[in-house]
């Protein structure tokens, strides 16, 4: 799936783990929080190669980019991470933001939606650009280019359009890049980025590079409306660590007559059904590759992984946690808790199971006053 780049190659290291945090509005965003708290607990955090995100995974990609240079690790384990990260990020998803975003960027002289949403994020990332983000682990926030369809990497190394070109080492905030990556179409969308024709860079495979039509200004969408997993930036590693707190699937008893419902439920259905496609085609090539597969899924059974396991997690609950809303809007102390929860045993069951099945089981959720 992966695309073919020499940058890429010379700049990753794909013997070590790669980890993909999937969109799902400020859910994902406190699913993935749980997820990042187990991935240092286990010593994976440090080890990690690159980072790809999508929508509400690039909100908790993004201010782990913006914290990194400042975390401390003793013995490959960050020990502020909750004060640099974690509490950051609740405190940020106690907030309006889609509601923001709509409401000023109407109103606004010299304003539209997608830059006041850049705005909110910049309060978590206070201004810095990709260029600022460290040279490892790589951070890649994903999105998708409404004229040509097709994925728009960001990132510190690169801006990437295949069907366009490559910007070496663009100059563009990391509040901007996250925009994009969770511009949730079409209530966020567009996110413009205007660039510089001239440094496009050609690519194999281009057919627009030097078109000013398409390498002047970009117009982006949520990473999730091409891959809301982020995985075709990571699925050649080693070792492929997905966080997926994607919606799940469910069935409708009847159709709706409705066009405007009809439409939106065959997005959905369109939806699912590519994100099953990405996930077989994951697992196949990674059978065929002997690559490590460690998938940690809102929806999953903990029960059905390998791993010896104390805590047993309460399907209603699973349930209830999966199908919680996926916007920008306030979640309260007990919704953040149970999510983060969620997100920590998930990761640790797919970790224990496929990545450091040494590790003994846990015996009491981080946030011991919000069982799942």
């Amino acid at each position: 799936m992966a695309q073919d780049s020499g940058v890429e190659d010379r700049t990753a290291d794909r013997r070590m783990p790669a980890l993909a945090l999937s969109g799902g509005g400020f859910r994902a965003t406190l699913y993935h929080c749980g997820a990042l708290i187990r991935l240092n607990q286990l010593g994976q955090l440090a080890r990690l190669s690159r980072i790809s995100s999508v929508s509400g995974g690039s909100i908790a990609s993004g201010m782990l980019a913006a914290a990194w240079k400042q975390l401390t690790f003793e013995n490959g384990i960050a020990t502020d991470l909750d004060a640099r990260v974690i509490a950051p990020l609740r405190n940020f998803c106690t907030r309006s933001i889609d509601t923001k975003a709509v409401g000023l960027g109407t109103i606004l002289p010299g304003k539209n939606i997608g830059d006041v949403l850049a705005d909110s994020y910049d309060d978590l990332f206070e201004g810095i650009s990709l260029q600022d983000l460290p040279d490892s682990p790589q951070f890649i926030f994903n999105a998708t280019n409404l004229q040509t369809g097709r994925l728009v990497r960001l990132q510190k190394v690169r801006l990437a359009d295949y069907a366009i070109g490559i910007i070496p080492e663009p100059d563009i905030r990391l509040a901007v890049a996250v925009a994009a990556s969770s511009a949730f179409p079409p209530v966020l969308s567009p996110v413009e980025i205007q660039v510089d024709p001239a440094r496009w860079v050609n690519a194999t495979g281009t057919s627009h590079f030097g078109d000013p039509d398409y390498n002047r200004k970009l117009s982006l969408t949520d990473g999730g409306a091409y891959d809301n997993l982020g995985l075709e930036t990571v699925d050649d590693f080693a070792t492929v660590i997905v966080s997926d707190a994607g919606a799940p699937f469910g069935t409708e008893e009847s159709a709706q007559a409705f066009w405007p419902q009809q439409a939106l439920r065959a997005l959905d259905i369109a939806t699912d059904q590519a994100r099953g496609l990405r996930k077989r085609l994951l697992f196949a090539e990674a059978r065929a590759a002997g690559q490590v597969i460690a998938f940690s899924g809102i929806d999953g059974v903990a029960s059905k992984y390998p791993a010896p396991q104390m805590l047993k997690p309460d399907p209603a609950m699973v349930a209830r946690l999966a199908g919680m809303r996926t916007r920008l809007n306030p979640f309260g102390e007990e919704e953040q808790s149970r999510l983060i929860n969620w997100g920590w045993l998930m990761m640790d069951v797919a970790l224990r199971s496929f990545v450091t099945p040494a590790e003994p089981a846990p015996t009491a959720y981080p946030l011991p006053g919000f069982p799942v």
